[in-house]
């Protein structure tokens, strides 16, 4: 393990920055998949494929 990984682990132990660290990850995944979700609704994709996008990110939410 390098330096940097031994150092996240270490701030992973503290409670503070490991719940800000999953809420940064969860809104970057949402914004990720709300711009793909976009893209695809702007390329006229099928109604099944922007579903199968939405269901995705009802999933991360409840995960959140």
């Amino acid at each position: 393990m390098n330096n940097a990984a031994k150092y996240f682990q270490k701030q992973m132990e503290n409670e503070e920055f490991r719940n800000s660290y999953f809420a940064e990850k969860i809104k970057l995944d949402l914004e990720f998949l709300i711009d793909e979700l976009v893209d695809n609704i702007n390329s006229e994709k099928p109604k099944t494929q922007l579903l199968r996008h939405v269901k995705k990110i009802k999933n991360t939410l409840a995960h959140a």
